[in-house]
C-alpha cells in the first residue's frame, strides 16, 4: 500500500532518472504499480442525483483506464531511463501527468461524495469549522455555493472545480480554483473537495443539462470529509486514500 499523497511527488520524480548510482553501475529503483481503489458506498448509493449507471462506468471504466494507462506509462518511462533514451522519457511525461492526475483526482472525488440525507451530507453539523470559514470568506453558504457553481459552469471543455485551503503565507484561507483536464491540485494547497466536470461524470443522466448536475451535486457532498481535510494538512488530505501495489 502507498499513500496517495506521495503519488504526485513520485510522478514528478519519475521525470528524473529513478536510479541509484554505484560507480558506473546503474540500479533501477522499484516501480510502484497503482490499482483502482474501492468505493466507500454502492454504485446506486448516490441516486437519484448520480445514477448507478454513471457511477459504475465512471469508477470501473474511466478511473480504471487512468490507472492502467498510468502504470503502462511509468513502465515505459522507466525502461527509457534504463536505456538512456531521453526522447522516450520526455514522450511519456504527458501521459504520466494526465493519467496520474486522473487517478489522484478521482480518488479524492469518490471520498468527497456520500449518500444524500446522511449525517455526512449535513453541512452545518458535519463541517462546523469549515462552515465558519466559508461564512467568513463569502458571507454565507448560499454566496459560496453561487460562486463555486459559477466557477464549475465557467469551465471550458473538461476540468475540475476545487475548494482549496492555502497552506502558505495565508494559512487557512479558502479559495475556489479550477484545473484543466486531469491536472491535480498542486503548489501546497489542501484540496478540501472537488467536483468532476468532465461529461462522463453526468452526461448519461443529465445530457446537456450541466447546470442541473451542478445543482444536484451539492446534495451528495460529504461535508464530514471536507471538514477533515480543512482541519488537516495536505498530507492528511491524502492519508486515507490508498493505491494498491
Amino acid at each position: 500500500m502507498v499513500n496517495l499523497g506521495s503519488i504526485w511527488q513520485n510522478l514528478l520524480a519519475s521525470q528524473a532518472p529513478l536510479q541509484s548510482m554505484t560507480g558506473n553501475a546503474t540500479t533501477m529503483a522499484g516501480l510502484a504499480t497503482y490499482s483502482l481503489p474501492q468505493l466507500p458506498y454502492a454504485y446506486n448509493a448516490l441516486e437519484p442525483y448520480i445514477s448507478a449507471q454513471i457511477m459504475e462506468l465512471h469508477h470501473s471504466k474511466h478511473h480504471q483506464t487512468y490507472v492502467t494507462n498510468l502504470n503502462n506509462a511509468l513502465k515505459v518511462h522507466v525502461a527509457a531511463i534504463a536505456s538512456s533514451d531521453i526522447p522516450a522519457q520526455i514522450a511519456q511525461q504527458p501521459a504520466i501527468k494526465f493519467n496520474g492526475g486522473g487517478h489522484i483526482n478521482h480518488s479524492l472525488f469518490w471520498k468527497n461524495l456520500a449518500p444524500a440525507e446522511t449525517p455526512e451530507t449535513n453541512y452545518s453539523e458535519a463541517a462546523p469549522s469549515l462552515a465558519a470559514e466559508i461564512g467568513k470568506t463569502w458571507g454565507s453558504f448560499d454566496e459560496f455555493k453561487k460562486a463555486f457553481s459559477a466557477a464549475l459552469l465557467g469551465i471550458q471543455g473538461s476540468g475540475w472545480g476545487w475548494l482549496v485551503k492555502e497552506s502558505t503565507a495565508e494559512k487557512g484561507r479558502l479559495r475556489i480554483i479550477t484545473t484543466k483536464d486531469q491536472d491535480p491540485v498542486v503548489g501546497g494547497e489542501v484540496p478540501v473537495f472537488g467536483v468532476d466536470m468532465w461529461e462522463h461524470a453526468y452526461y448519461l443522466q443529465y445530457l446537456n443539462g450541466k447546470a442541473a448536475y451542478v445543482e444536484n451535486i451539492w446534495k451528495v457532498i460529504n461535508w464530514k470529509t471536507a471538514e477533515e481535510r480543512f482541519r488537516g494538512s495536505r498530507e492528511d488530505a491524502f492519508a486515507d486514500l490508498k493505491a494498491l501495489l
